[in-house]
């Protein structure tokens, strides 16, 4: 049994393939959790590049039964579980007056409730382990805007989620915090910009220069650089760490 395991969801693409890569250093053994297989296989690849065992389960965490069936097949290949990273979960950027009840339900399925059930499934293994859990927000829950209603609404969610989930944690020895990120560069972003660009009359270079200027910041953010804060929150150093909700976005916020 490998002595220590982590779970990563959203571990097809992005930060979350970046960051079940950054704890193959660290974990033994890494669960990588997305609806995508080939994806996911390269991902695990990654993982056994850096010394780490990888388990994939492919499966729509947006469904109620696969939260109980991540955390059984994880548990069935390791035994155990450490720290619970949900990442999953891409929330459509669509106007508050054009979003249907069905846009609205996907985005809250998936990273809401999913991150929910399984955070759920796993508490009695990360009690038993003394574990750590991080739920990825995003920074626009601190501003939400028409254009991406439904982002900021569920990402605020997410983060009044970690501060409830942290509050039973301090009694059960498990640690949770919630991550902010700004805007990353990450191949979902990509998407969203060439849908962007023409709708502004710019073309793709112009509007992925542009984007950072409009949000004060210097740069795009890397998902490698989420990936090592996500990696710090689950390590012993972060320990006296929870019910905190840290933004990484290059100063996009500007308040205090």
């Amino acid at each position: 049994m490998p002595s220590s395991v982590a779970v990563v969801t959203g571990a097809s693409q992005g930060i979350g393939r970046a960051t079940a890569v950054r704890l193959a250093r660290d974990f033994p053994a890494v669960a990588l959790v997305a609806r995508n297989r080939t994806h996911l296989e390269e991902t695990a690849a990654l993982v056994r590049d850096a010394g780490a065992e990888a388990l994939i389960i492919d499966i729509d965490l947006s469904e109620v039964p696969s939260a109980g069936a991540v955390i059984d097949k994880t548990l069935t290949a390791f035994g155990r579980i450490d720290a619970v990273l949900n990442i999953a979960g891409a929330v459509p950027q669509i106007d508050l007056f054009e979003m249907t009840d069905s846009q609205w339900g996907s985005g809250l399925a998936l990273k809401l409730h999913g991150a929910r059930r399984l955070t759920i499934a796993a508490w009695p293994a990360l009690k038993a382990a003394k574990g750590s859990v991080v739920l990825m927000s995003g920074n626009s829950a601190l501003f939400p805007k028409a254009p991406y209603a439904a982002v900021g609404t569920i990402n605020a969610a997410i983060v009044a989620l970690a501060k409830a989930f942290s509050d039973r944690g301090i009694a059960d020895g498990v640690q949770v915090n919630s991550v902010l990120p700004g805007p990353v560069m990450t191949g979902r972003r990509r998407s969203y910009l060439e849908r962007w660009a023409p709708l502004h009359n710019m073309t793709l270079e112009e509007a992925t220069a542009n984007f950072p200027k409009e949000a004060g910041i210097a740069r795009y953010g890397e998902p490698e650089e989420i990936a090592e804060l996500m990696a710090f929150l689950v390590s012993p150093g972060a320990r006296w760490m929870t019910g905190t909700a840290l933004r990484m976005d290059g100063g996009e916020v500007k308040s205090i």
